[in-house]
């Protein structure tokens, strides 16, 4: 009788013992959503093991997608698909501007299902509102349809960089958000121009490089390259400019070439006549069609050829001008607005010369405007606007 008297005593200390533990516990929201779920399922005797067996993984961030532990970011991890992708949707769709548009890559760090609907989320709605720049790989997408998108050009004359953010406020001293950095190289008699993700390493064996701009002899004829292939079945360039640097020196999942996409020429003006520089641009650029889906649109692109809009002569001023809408404040030669006379993006594939696909000009001492909407991309804009720096006697 004294034996059994002693084991339920030791039974119902251990009972106080664990009812204690878990009170102490319920003080965590989220260990107490977790200890009601396994009580409802009448798990109480091993809810201290499944609680240690939780806390490893959270601690090791590794959730399968079939399974309903929460991860380290609580149970936000086990959402149903259908209920994560529709709060991903909406935060997309009312951060539509940065900084506010941080939240929506905040999204895309929580885990990889996330990540995975979050990227899927901004995908499907660049297929009907193009131009907002989320990610890395957005650099390379179209720009808007309807209004441009405005950026600011800042450039370092004594390290020869140039530094490209997106303007959040109309202002032309704000920095704005940083995108993109070019460094110009001498190599020989031609310059080039690595364009990379990071502003303090721009080499071409770098993980942040994006491509380069490469000059000729004269610098009135530029070759863009991209670090990706443009296209599905895409070849890299076979000549000793377009490779990039030796395989050994790079990881193997970086393509080691380069792959053109574009050139920008510059007319010469051996008669010396009055007027600006006179350019034409040839890119290959990214087609973007709501009815098509997105895998389909990896594999389209588009020849576009633009040239510069002729400027009028100004009588009373005695210059030429063109209308950039108080965008462009200081008189430069280097100021330009760029349409199409060919864009497959269009109906028929023939261009609007009369609407503005990218405008450059000059506020300050080192301060450029750059204005661009579809179909040309960031990357792409930036690129043409990095050959209008530097001399051009033959042209002007």
């Amino acid at each position: 009788m004294s034996l059994r008297r002693s084991f339920l005593s030791r039974r119902i200390i251990h009972r106080s013992f664990t009812l204690s533990n878990s009170y102490k516990d319920s003080k965590s929201p989220e260990i107490a959503s977790v200890s009601s779920c396994r009580i409802n399922r009448g798990e109480e005797e091993n809810g201290c093991d499944t609680g240690s067996e939780q806390h490893q993984q959270q601690h090791d961030g590794v959730v399968s997608a079939g399974e309903s532990v929460p991860s380290e970011s609580g149970s936000w991890a086990g959402l149903l698909p259908e209920l994560l992708g529709e709060i991903i949707r909406r935060v997309e769709a009312s951060e539509d501007k940065w900084p506010q548009r941080q939240n929506v890559v905040a999204c895309g760090c929580v885990c990889k299902r996330w990540r995975d609907a979050t990227t899927e989320a901004v995908d499907n709605a660049s297929l009907h509102q193009p131009g907002n720049i989320t990610f890395p790989s957005s650099l390379k997408k179209p720009g808007p349809r309807d209004l441009p998108l405005q950026c600011l050009i800042k450039r370092d004359k004594k390290n020869a960089t140039f530094y490209l953010y997106l303007a959040l406020t109309p202002s032309f001293t704000d920095k704005g958000k940083f995108l993109l950095a070019a460094r110009r190289y001498r190599n020989g008699a031609r310059t080039e121009y690595i364009i990379s993700l990071d502003a303090d390493d721009l080499s071409q064996g770098s993980k942040a490089y994006v491509g380069k701009l490469r000059s000729d002899f004269l610098g009135t004829n530029f070759t863009l390259y991209d670090s990706q292939p443009p296209h599905s079945g895409a070849k890299p360039s076979s000549s000793k400019s377009g490779r990039r640097v030796a395989n050994k020196q790079i990881s193997p999942q970086v393509p080691s070439g380069n792959f053109e996409i574009g050139q920008v020429a510059y007319k010469f003006n051996l008669l010396k006549s009055r007027g600006p520089r006179r350019m034409i641009c040839s890119l290959t650029c990214p087609l973007s069609d709501p009815d098509k889906s997105q895998d389909d649109l990896k594999m389209k692109t588009g020849c576009t050829i633009l040239k510069n809009k002729a400027p009028r002569w100004h009588e009373h001023l005695e210059c030429w001008c063109l209308n950039f809408h108080g965008r462009v404040t200081v008189a430069s030669v280097k100021n330009f607005q760029l349409v199409a006379t060919v864009d497959q993006s269009q109906p028929g594939g023939k261009g609007d010369e009369e609407m503005v696909l990218l405008q450059f000009g000059k506020v300050g001492d080192d301060t450029f405007t750059m204005d661009f909407r579809r179909p040309l991309s960031a990357f792409q804009a930036f690129a043409i606007c990095l050959t209008s720096f530097g001399t051009k006697l033959a042209c002007e």
